[in-house]
């Protein structure tokens, strides 16, 4: 029995078969006990495959691509349980197909499998593959301790280390190195370890890391240009489309970054987070009735998964409000309610259930609730921990206070400091004014505030330019701190380090630079179309076979 065996550790391992035909789901399990796995636990629905997996790991699960009688498929399953954290490092995951066509190997390559196998298959394909698999992961183990520790640059470097060697794992190695960089901040770094892989190849998951880390180090015409030529070739791949509408988006082509995002929801129709992206571009920048339909549909599928962004909730109610729904809101606030119950202290979703409780007081005809709800909010508008998707969110329910005809004297006001200090580029801008709807007294105030707060950058490159960097930096650096705008913060930064030698108190000026980073905090879109973090080989991280 001992030479039939796997390998030296497979009698320890757990496995999961995840498939809604019971002959085909019980003759996966019996190769894998031929193997000597000696536990397989059978999964029918998808659905519970979730809480096997939170209630212990497993070291090797097997998906059907296709599920009878349900709308998920085997890639959305799999996609989910990694992006809710539910799949480790350690897991190899096989996906079982009985197509073989370009698109589904592109779907395969997005949730970043270890092994795709095509029907009709041997059980000596099925252990061939597996045992590679096992073997690579064990290659992996360092890289895979310090990602689950959370010790994301030693991991990134143990990778970079280890695809340089080209060992027998040396592309899942280059897969990783490259997602920690993105994930770091490193876009060159990441730039320079996906074009070696790109030397072997022209491999669909390199070419959009390529494509993402362009993006990230702000070549956002190169991007554009490398996934226009990747969505040429490989059309099925619909991570590629998610890029592709963020760097639409950045570039002020709403239209079509909507259109992107349909192309990749038309390729997996019940991926959540798609859904819920869908949707958000939906309200900013097109159809009310289609951002209805789609974060709706969303919140039906998936509202307790962790992959269901609770913004998408959020705005779902705005529209519940705009349609005088009180029971669908008050539906929203207690998903909501019950949603923070599991995080109390996260001042994000404190915001998000004191929006909709704003909203939900003032279609119960309550304006005082509805305003000390709101005053709440306007008390952090100057906290570091006050983002971006914060102050879109606070402008939905201004604007919409401001038309339920509870008029603040201050209203101007607040939405001119909410401007000024996260009107940080042309894109930002648009979604502040996208969020105050059809109140063009609204959104003048915030194209005004952006265009000052470009005035006073263009005026210190200018003093800059003169011969002035010490005057330039000591300007940027008192309005940053009277706005806490983060790209007036950078600009002071970056006129500092580059010619300190010319400016005599440069260390003061630095010290103060770094206080008001900590002030400003997080700045990002938070519109959340592929950004670094959406990256899908994280936990994943091979590259799959096809047999």
């Amino acid at each position: 029995m001992a030479d039939t065996l796997l390998d030296d550790t497979i009698a320890q391992a757990v496995a999961m078969v995840i498939d809604s035909v019971p002959t085909s789901r019980s003759t996966l399990a019996d190769m894998l006990r031929s193997y000597g796995v000696r536990r397989v636990d059978q999964i029918e629905r998808p659905q519970d495959a979730r809480p096997a997996l939170q209630a212990r790991r497993y070291d090797i699960v097997v998906c059907d691509s296709h599920f009878q009688g349900g709308a998920m498929s085997g890639q959305d399953l799999i996609d989910d349980l990694r992006q809710s954290g539910l799949l480790p490092l350690s897991t190899v995951v096989v996906m079982v197909s009985t197509a073989g066509d370009r698109d589904q190997v592109a779907g395969a390559a997005e949730v970043a499998l270890d092994v795709y196998l095509l029907k009709p298959h041997t059980s000596a394909a099925l252990r061939v593959r597996l045992a590679a698999a096992r073997e690579r992961k064990l290659a992996l183990a360092e890289v895979t301790t310090l990602v689950e520790d959370k010790r994301f640059d030693e991991a990134a470097a143990t990778a970079d280390k280890q695809a340089a060697a080209r060992g027998i794992a040396w592309l899942q190695a280059a897969r990783i190195a490259a997602d920690l960089y993105l994930r770091l901040g490193r876009a060159a770094d990441a730039e320079r370890m996906l074009a070696e892989v790109l030397k072997n190849g022209a491999i669909p998951w390199a070419r959009l890391g390529l494509a993402r880390a362009q993006f990230e180090a702000g070549a956002v015409f190169k991007a554009r240009r490398t996934l226009e030529a990747l969505i040429g070739d490989v059309p099925g791949y619909a991570d590629a489309y998610d890029v592709m509408g963020r760097v639409l988006l950045e570039q002020g082509e709403h239209s079509g970054a909507i259109a992107m995002l349909r192309k990749a929801l038309a390729l997996r129709p019940t991926n959540v987070p798609r859904l819920v992206k869908l949707g958000l571009m939906a309200f900013y920048f097109g159809d009310p009735q289609e951002a209805m339909a789609m974060l709706s549909a969303a919140v039906r599928q998936g509202v307790q998964s962790k992959t269901f962004d609770l913004q998408g909730l959020t705005l779902l109610a705005a529209l519940q409000f705009d349609r005088g729904d009180a029971r669908g809101l008050g539906l929203s606030v207690q998903s909501m309610s019950r949603m923070r119950q599991s995080a109390m202290s996260s001042p994000r979703l404190r915001r998000f259930e004191a929006m909709l409780l704003v909203l939900q007081a003032l279609l119960e005809h309550r304006p005082v609730d509805a305003v000390n709800q709101l005053n709440a909010v306007l008390a952090e508008l100057h906290e570091p921990h006050f983002e971006f998707e914060a102050a879109t969110n606070l402008l939905m329910v201004l604007s919409r206070l401001d038309a339920h005809e509870l008029h603040l004297a201050d209203l101007a006001h607040h939405i001119e400091q909410v401007a000024r200090r996260f009107a940080v580029s042309r894109t930002t801008c648009d979604l502040l004014c996208a969020t105050l709807g059809s109140q063009a007294a609204l959104v003048a105030v915030v194209r005004s505030s952006y265009e000052a707060i470009t005035h006073s950058a263009q005026q210190a490159i200018e003093r800059t330019l003169a011969g002035e960097p010490d005057a330039a930096a000591a300007a940027l650096l008192t309005a940053a701190e009277q706005t806490l705008n983060a790209k007036l913060a950078n600009l002071a930064r970056q006129t500092i380090e580059r010619h300190k030698e010319r400016i005599g108190d440069a260390p003061a000026l630095l010290a103060r630079s770094d206080a008001l980073a900590e002030r400003c905090g997080n700045y990002g879109t938070q519109v959340k179309l592929a950004r670094v973090d959406d990256a899908r080989s994280l936990p994943a991280m091979s590259r799959p076979e096809v047999a």
